[in-house]
């Protein structure tokens, strides 16, 4: 981790943590007492913190094992996490697990919560749908409402998902989705489709697969969720029709039918092997650095 005092024009050495633990996707978060808490993929879903702004940080703790299905037709995803606090200082963590679904066949998105980012809560499912569904989830993106906390933090979160998870290449439809809480995850809202179908032959080819963008985002404003994801439309040629899009019109609401997933309990410990991200064009990153350096 590096860190800047000058709004990022300079930034000081890299500092690694007290177990010299290595991982990808860690999202540094700010608690209002100062303390920053990093959740990220290591061999499972981890988090390490900071105290002192950053001059040191602590071991990795283990939020979770990971349990993922492989996402079909061969698009670039795996249970990156993908982190926001609340105004309190609560940190939750989301990421693609099948623990909740028989024999691994589908991913759900689920989270975990902290306080400190070193004790965990047991991992919840967010419940799109039943767990005897073939909906397949993938890609979150989480925000929560800054001027909310608590029992009544507002959570919202962006996904893509497949309706039919046993799809291939030419048969997978993909779609992006929102669905949001008014109450920290105690019940959630009815999701939301926002966009889609999109074939997966729309999409551009990277050294891990088919990727639509796997990085989602979702930010609040004045109470209102924002998402940022990607969206395909059908090639002109050899050309990609592909950009950046948000939707109108998202609330957090606090009244109508919720959903629950309180009584689902884990029902396996199986998964298919965690993606993990491959050298850019096969060369290594230091070799990368060496490369550009010698230009």
């Amino acid at each position: 981790m590096s860190t800047s005092s000058d709004g990022g024009l300079t930034w000081g050495p890299a500092t690694g943590t007290a177990n010299h633990d290595f991982g990808i996707g860690g999202q540094p978060l700010v608690q209002p007492n100062g303390t920053v808490v990093v959740p990220i993929e290591t061999n499972g879903i981890s988090s390490f913190t900071s105290t002192n702004g950053g001059s040191t940080w602590s071991a990795t703790v283990t939020v979770s094992n990971i349990q993922s299905h492989t996402d079909d037709g061969g698009i670039r995803s795996g249970p990156l996490p993908s982190a926001a606090v609340d105004g309190a200082g609560t940190v939750y963590v989301v990421w693609e697990d099948c623990r909740f679904r028989a024999k691994c066949s589908t991913n759900d998105l689920v989270y975990s919560t902290s306080t400190d980012g070193i004790h965990w809560s047991a991992v919840a499912r967010i419940p799109i749908d039943p767990t005897t569904s073939t909906v397949d989830h993938f890609i979150p993106g989480i925000g929560i409402d800054p001027t909310t906390s608590g029992a009544t933090a507002h959570i919202a979160v962006h996904y893509y998902f497949y309706p039919k998870s046993n799809c291939t290449q030419s048969t997978c439809q993909l779609y992006v989705g929102y669905i949001s809480s008014h109450n920290a995850g105690s019940t959630w809202n009815h999701p939301v489709k926002l966009a889609g179908p999109m074939n997966l032959t729309w999409l551009p080819n990277s050294q891990n697969g088919l990727m639509v963008g796997d990085y989602i985002a979702t930010a609040f404003s004045n109470g209102v969720p924002h998402g940022v994801f990607a969206v395909a439309a059908a090639k002109s040629g050899t050309t990609f029709s592909e950009a950046m899009y948000t939707a109108d019109g998202l609330t957090v609401a606090e009244a109508g039918p919720q959903l629950s997933s309180a009584g689902d309990k884990p029902l396996h410990n199986l998964s298919d092997p965690i993606e993990k991200e491959r050298p850019e064009k096969g060369i290594p990153p230091s070799k990368r650095a060496a490369k550009r350096s010698s230009k």
